[in-house]
Order: structure tokens, then sequence, then C-alpha cells
């Protein structure tokens, strides 16, 4: 068993809002939210400004409109944030050969494998300098927390949020973890937690005070010596690479189209529980559900949704398939339907006793899997001018998109290196106005401003991106610091 605290488990703070916040000056330190603005949208993240009204990731998108009602609401870029996520995942990858990825904004890497460190100190150094040099190479902040074992540098990331790093001494474990809520611990979501309240259970040290045998008793075999083994701050699950083996699916091609929307549902539901079979065969699960979809004129579509955690579970995944068929037009027909799972792990993360989806923990992670724009169905102008997006005016330069409707498009024109920049509105078909690339965060030359607003004569654009002011400046509980839990 490792004793060192050399697994680091990195978390981007609020990573979608940060990033928006960080390209657009305008809405550094206001409220932010990120996600599906359709009737049935959901937050993909909230910037910690928007938290505060209680908005929270896999939140419907109309409640947090009635919560934080005069915050931004965005579509996600998923392409601008991937861009940023190989930045960071190179970095973590020069620390080791062992990075394992959990999402597009977190992930764990074992120092020791990669002799990046080997005990407390040089663990604290190497935490110290992956956030500086993310800060410097993104703009952006991340939390990280340093222990001996995967969940416990999970709970250590989640107390260094906002923009902080918490390294669990050897030793103090078990005092640590006591005290804490049962929905610490991975795999206790709201109805296991609920269970485990009405046995009288509340706290993690109550836990591991009713032995294993009770336990098993009340979550079954599998589920109640994993919790008690937790309980006792052990976790032996390695960090491990990407595996070759990347998803489990299944799928059906029709000898006729099938045209009834009913029976298509029904198929999705067979199609989900076959699925499911085989993942348990394999002994694996999954975190991203992914529906395949040939329409009678041979055009294939797929949609994905990401979970908080990995499901083996046939009523989850029968759930979010069913969700994700709810996002395609089956008018005309279909010919082939596949329900797959990817995100594959050798362990199950799920709330055990959650079945419904108005029971288990909502849906979408906090950073979701990368989803279409197509799923939702904005008004006609959105569909050219998605709100957040970026644009280029040949008179002036490069903006982003406010709002659109009624025929006409809002811009505000600013850059990631410029103040806040002045609004103004055109026509949807204003041929002076296209879509663009989005710009760096951090500027990657001298002079390199991408053009919109000017950064100012004296090369302030380079300058300003590494300012606090320049960043989201919604960090503000820890303000950096560093920290040791103890007992």
């Amino acid at each position: 068993m490792r004793t060192a605290p050399t697994i680091l488990h990195l978390d981007m703070d609020a990573f979608f809002a940060s990033a928006e916040q960080a390209s657009k000056p305008s809405l550094r330190g206001k409220a932010v939210v990120v996600g599906g603005l359709g009737p049935r949208g959901v937050v993909a993240t909230a910037s910690y400004e928007a938290r505060v009204f209680g908005v929270h990731s896999a939140m419907p998108m109309a409640q947090a409109r009635r919560l934080a009602p005069n915050a931004a609401y965005l579509v996600p870029r998923f392409a601008f944030y991937r861009a940023i996520s190989e930045q960071v995942m190179g970095l973590l990858r020069a620390l080791s050969p062992l990075v394992e990825p959990l999402s597009l904004d977190e992930a764990f890497v074992d120092l020791e494998a990669g002799g990046a460190a080997w005990d407390a100190e040089s663990a604290r150094a190497v935490g110290t300098k992956l956030r500086a040099d993310i800060r410097a190479v993104t703009g952006l902040t991340g939390s990280v927390g340093l222990a001996a074992s995967k969940m416990l540098a999970k709970i250590a990331s989640e107390q260094a949020k906002p923009d902080g790093l918490v390294l669990i001494e050897p030793g103090t474990e078990r005092a640590l973890l006591e005290p804490m809520p049962v929905r610490t611990l991975p795999g206790v979501g709201p109805a296991t937690g609920d269970h485990l309240r009405r046995a009288g259970i509340h706290t993690v040290g109550e836990i591991a005070e009713a032995g294993e045998d009770e336990l098993v008793r009340l979550l079954g075999k599998a589920h109640g010596h994993a919790l008690y083994a937790m309980a006792l701050a052990h976790d032996e699950r390695p960090v491990v690479a990407e595996r070759e083996a990347k998803s489990v699916s299944v799928e059906d091609t029709y000898d006729v189209d099938i045209h009834d929307r009913l029976r298509v549902g029904l198929q999705v539901q067979r199609l989900a529980d076959r699925c499911v079979r085989r993942l348990r065969g394999a002994g694996l699960s999954g975190r991203t559900i992914v529906l395949k979809v040939r329409r009678y004129d041979f055009s294939t579509l797929t949609r994905s949704e990401t979970l908080r955690g990995p499901t083996d579970d046939p009523a989850v995944v029968r759930e979010a398939a069913a969700r994700l068929l709810d996002s395609v037009d089956t008018t005309g027909g279909v010919r082939l339907l596949g329900v797959g799972v990817t995100g594959l792990a050798d362990y199950t993360q799920e709330d055990l006793f959650a079945q419904a989806a108005g029971v288990r923990e909502a849906g979408l992670a906090e950073e979701p899997a990368e989803q279409e724009p197509s799923q939702e169905q904005p008004e006609p102008g959105e569909r050219r001018w998605p709100a957040g997006h970026d644009v280029r005016h040949a008179l002036h330069g490069h903006g982003w998109v406010q709002g659109s409707g009624l025929g006409r498009v809002t811009v505000r024109f600013e850059t990631p290196y410029s103040a806040p920049g002045r609004v103004r509105t055109f026509r949807v078909g204003d041929p002076d106005l296209e879509p663009a690339d989005p710009l760096p965060l951090v500027p990657r030359g001298p002079g390199e401003e991408g053009g919109g607003v000017s950064a100012g004569p004296d090369g302030a654009g380079a300058q300003v991106s590494s300012e606090p002011a320049s960043l989201p400046n919604s960090w503000s509980g820890t303000g950096g610091a560093e920290a040791t839990s103890r007992p």
C-alpha cells in the first residue's frame, strides 16, 4: 500500500465558465452559466458568482434562469474547451506516463511513476509548480489534491477549491475522514445517503463503526465491502492511462425502416439492456452513454450524455438513452439503432439505490460529453449565432454574440486582452459579420491580439493576461493559498 502522497488530482475551477470569463473581459467577476439554452437545456457549468444564487451543474436551465435572471447564459464552445484541455493534459503528461483523464478538466496523475515526486515535500513542490504552469499557459486556475490514493486525492482537491492546493499528510487520513458526511465517499449519492441515514449512519466514521458485515447487509456484498474499505481510507485503485478498449456497444440494422416512434423507443430500451449485459460480462462500467441513429436516408446521428460516475445500472443507461432519443428526429423512418457506453472503468461509482431520474444524482458532469449544438432546438437566428460564440466584423473586428432573435444579432466587441468592449446590433444576414475562431486566452507571441479591440500601443495584451484582473476574479475564497489537511 502506498504511503507517500504522490497521487495528484487536478480539477480545473468552474472550467467552462472560467474559460468564458477569461475570454470575455465584460463577464469577469459576473455570474456566467454555460449549457443548453433550449427548453430542455441543462447547466453544464456555473461560475462561482452564479453559484452564490444556487445555480449548479446538471440543473435545468429554466430553474437556473429563475435563480439568477441577470446572469450571462452562453452556449458551450466545446472545441475551445478541448483545446485548453489538451494544453493542461500536456502539462500533466510531462510529469508522468500514468495520467488518467476523467473529463476535459479533471485527471489523476501518479507522480511516483514518473519520478516527479517520492515524498510529501517533493509532491507539494510539483503541485505548486503545476498550478503556476497552468495559469501561465492557459490563463486559468486549477485546484490540486495530493494524497496516497485516488479517493483521498480527489477529496483533497475538493477541499482546495477554488484555486488552491491541499496535501493530506500520511497518517492523518482516518482522522480527516471520520467527521465527513457519508456523501464524501465515491458512489454515495442522494439515495444511498438516505438509506444509510435511515440506518443511523451519517458520517464516514460511523460507516467504519458499523462494521463490514452490517454494510454488506445494508448495501450488498460488493458495495458494502467497497464502502467499508473506503471508510478506513483504503483505496488500492491504480492510476490507469487510457485503455485500448474505449467502448462497449450494440446495434441492430432493420430490414424494414421503423416509422413508429413508440417502437423506436422500445428498441432503444432493448439495446440499452443488451449493452449493459455485455458491459457487465466484461466486468466494466462506463460514464458516457452514446446513442446512434441511422435514418431512412442513410444519414447517421450520434448523441451522448456523460454521468457523474461510471455505471453498469440498466435503469440508468435506459433513462439516458431515452433522453438522447428525445433529441433526434426520426420522421421518415430509422434503418439502424445503436447504444454504447464509453469512458470505461473497472469499478462502479453509481448511486446504488437511485433507480429513477428523479431520485438519482443528476446526469451531466461538470465537464459533460461533447454534445452537438443540434441537440438543442434554438431559435432560427441562434442556429447561426449561438450566444457566447465568436464572430468577426469587417469594420469592428473580433467579438462575441450576446444574443440573437427577430432577425437581429447583438455583438460585444472585445478580446481576452482588451478592456470591456462596446455592444452593437446587426441584421442576422449582415454580410460584414461572420463566425470566427476563438482567440487564445494567453497571447502566443509579441503583438498577437487576434484582431478586434486593440490591446494598447504598449503591448499590454501580454501583460494583462498574467495579472489577476485579467482572469476570472471569482476565486476569492482561498486566493490560491496552499494548505495541509490535518486531523
